[in-house]
């Protein structure tokens, strides 16, 4: 049988990917890259972009879209023996890239092209090659050289582990609960719990520490001791603070063993620390002005929290007998408040958010925003929940994508778009690859024969991950390595992400991805309005929660001492920015697959950075909006043009300023969240 990771004719052959064929392929794909890379390094071969790439990129890229197959599946269909086949080939493919990136021959070979022979798209590209060059060692020599190879090698390691013992610790965890524990959990996550057990063949309701179980146990669970059993399993998680059978999962060793190494890296680049490596190829300056930036905004967002946490302590002491509230009471106390307050439950909004009518609204916004149309295609899949779908203009291609909504064991946390494909014009027979894009939730699955019940969070972080795809399928880019998303500042990627959660917020938007689950009644305008006006409950929390977040990440790689204590570390930022006092068993860093196994390294700012961006940009369409409130389409085609479209192929901020014809302001973030 032919190896379906070696066959590129189109589409992946997910569904025939096994975990045997991973070392002969990538093998395989390897020998043909190093022969690659010797000829194009060879004195008689030309300094010429698109022979190079003619050559050596379309031999790379090949070996790319393999283990880009290998390592999506090694997220969201994992397994020992997949597990096993991807770490048996992550240190030859880092070994190969870092070579790659380091090799002095190569940088000879690009320093020695004329950038007047190139196009716009071609020059920029080659000056991020440039800069990629210096950052990936290709200007080290002797021992320096060859300890950065191995520093990489290591790094590559120790965050695929960091990943695994944090997808390990929570899958592992499980607790079966009498019914009169889950008084107040909704039906529906009731109801799965029991399906759960059920499937196990236990007594009582199976919950776990994977979000659409232990959210709504956190949000609506009566029961004290339930709440603070399932928090402390979810701070403690891949510590040294978890239950001794689960201490094997611990991140302690290797959090500290990769800030060294990054320590070290950033030495022999020349930098001072991490956090001037990690903000080369980004939008900020430096880690100061990133840091004064994250402390302005704290500062803004401070007395919004403080009254926050006010009105949820005397909430707490005078409607629910919680005279002292701890950290696995706050969801619980906010909860209560939110309805109290504005007469709704996310329990009761829930029901109008089935995932087909949520999925078909966001289709109908894309569709009219962008001027293009979406509709189920065909392709092998890794799961029979995975859906396929294609993007058209004017009976045009223009991308493709694979939605996985679903939560499973064996699947990483979270929610993420990656790439499975770039746009591109080949070079090496001038055919133009159209991209396609992995979008990927974690969302509950539906009950009793209903379809899946999303949050309204949820619904937010769909569309979230489908700005992500939108900026990498409509593309106009023709060059790889600055289409979509590629070469794009890291601190700029979530301009487009954040852009389309704003839609969830439009009555002229939500009206159309809504039905009840039982009646199929839209979702009441009253209802609405209860949802608009709590949009910005405990804003200033959640904003301080995020400037938590990045200041650790800034400052640990600054000028915390790698062997010094990272959690004293945390303390401090605690002590600095936060409202809410966290207990000492809580262990956040050693489950922050963001900074350790996530590229954030050092760039987690981007969220808040990128919202400065996104606000602003949905700005302009709250300034043209119809009055009924639709959002003008010459506008987005303004936005699609100026920012989606150009990808990474210029500076971000030429892109916003096209856009916007003025660089960013904090004005429309602050508005956006009441705290102007």
């Amino acid at each position: 049988m032919p190896n379906p990771l070696l066959d590129f004719h189109d589409l992946p052959l997910f569904d025939q990917i096994r975990p045997e064929h991973v070392a002969p392929a990538i093998d395989s794909l390897l020998a043909e890259s190093e022969a690659a890379l010797e000829e194009v390094v060879a004195p008689a071969f030309p300094a010429d972009w698109k022979a190079m790439a003619s050559r050596l990129d379309c031999t790379t890229e090949r070996l790319g879209r393999a283990w880009g197959a290998v390592s999506h599946l090694n997220s969201v269909a994992d397994t020992p023996e997949l597990r096993a086949a991807y770490n048996a080939a992550l240190p030859k493919i880092t070994d190969f890239w870092t070579r790659l990136g380091s090799d002095e021959r190569l940088y000879a070979k690009y320093k020695a092209m004329d950038p007047n022979l190139l196009d716009a798209e071609q020059r920029q590209a080659l000056k991020n090659a440039m800069r990629n060059f210096v950052l990936g060692g290709a200007e080290l020599q002797g021992a320096a050289k060859e300890r950065f190879a191995q520093i990489q090698e290591r790094q590559a390691e120790l965050s695929q582990k960091f990943s695994e013992n944090a997808l390990d610790a929570t899958d592992s965890y499980a607790y079966y609960a009498r019914q009169d524990e889950l008084d107040g959990v909704p039906r529906d996550v009731v109801h799965a719990a029991r399906a759960a057990a059920q499937a196990e063949s236990k007594d009582g309701y199976k919950l776990t520490l994977k979000m659409p179980s232990y959210l709504p146990v956190m949000q609506f669970a009566h029961s004290r001791e339930l709440r603070l059993r399932l928090y402390r399993a979810y701070v403690t998680r891949a510590s040294d603070q978890a239950p001794e059978e689960f201490r094997k999962y611990d991140n302690t060793a290797n959090i500290h063993e990769i800030l060294a190494l990054r320590k070290e890296e950033a030495g022999l680049l020349g930098y001072r620390n991490f956090a001037e490596v990690s903000l080369v190829p980004k939008m900020a300056d430096s880690p100061a002005q990133v840091i004064a930036f994250l402390r302005e905004l704290a500062t803004k967002a401070r007395p919004h929290a403080e009254q926050d946490v006010a009105d949820l302590r005397a909430f707490a002491a005078d409607k629910l007998g919680i005279a002292d509230p701890q950290p696995w009471d706050w969801s619980y106390i906010g909860e209560k408040l939110k309805e109290a307050r504005y007469a709704f439950s996310e329990q009761a909004v829930k029901q109008y958010f089935t995932a087909p009518k949520v999925l078909a609204g966001l289709f109908k916004i894309v569709e009219t925003l962008f001027e293009v149309s979406i509709r189920r295609d065909e392709a092998p899949v890794w799961n029979p929940r995975v859906e396929f779908y294609r993007i058209e203009r004017g009976g045009e291609l223009v991308g493709q994508f694979y939605l996985d909504p679903a939560a499973r064991n064996g699947k990483r946390g979270g929610a993420w778009m990656d790439d499975v494909r770039a746009r591109w014009q080949r070079p090496d027979d001038n055919r133009l690859q159209t991209p396609v894009a992995h979008l990927v939730c974690n969302f509950a699955d539906g009950v009793d024969g209903k379809p899946p019940l999303l949050t309204h969070d949820d619904v937010i972080t769909l569309f979230h991950e489908t700005g992500h795809g939108l900026h990498h399928m409509l593309t106009r880019v023709k060059e790889r390595d600055v289409s979509g998303i590629s070469g794009v500042e890291w601190d700029a990627v979530e301009l487009p992400s954040q852009f389309m959660e704003n839609f969830c917020w439009e009555w002229a938007v939500l009206r159309h991805m809504t039905a009840h689950v039982d009646t199929g009644e839209p979702l009441p305008r009253a209802l609405f309005d209860k949802m608009l006006a709590a949009k910005n409950f405990q804003s200033g929390l959640a904003t301080l929660r995020q400037i938590e977040f990045a200041l650790y990440d800034m400052l640990l790689h600054t000028d915390h001492d790698p062997a010094g204590d990272f959690m004293s570390l945390l303390r401090q930022v605690r002590a600095e920015v936060a409202v809410l006092p966290s207990p000492e068993f809580s262990r956040t860093p050693h489950t922050f697959s963001h900074i350790f196994a996530g590229g954030y390294a050092a760039g987690y700012y981007s969220y808040k950075w990128a919202e400065v961006l996104s606000a602003d940009a949905y700005a302009a369409f709250e300034e043209t909006a119809s009055p009924d409130g639709m959002p003008s389409v010459e506008t987005g085609r303004r936005y699609r043009q100026a920012i989606l479209e150009t990808g990474g192929s210029r500076p971000a901020m030429e892109s916003f300023k096209a856009f916007r014809g003025r660089e960013p302001t904090l004005d429309a973030l602050l508005r956006h969240q009441g705290m102007a």
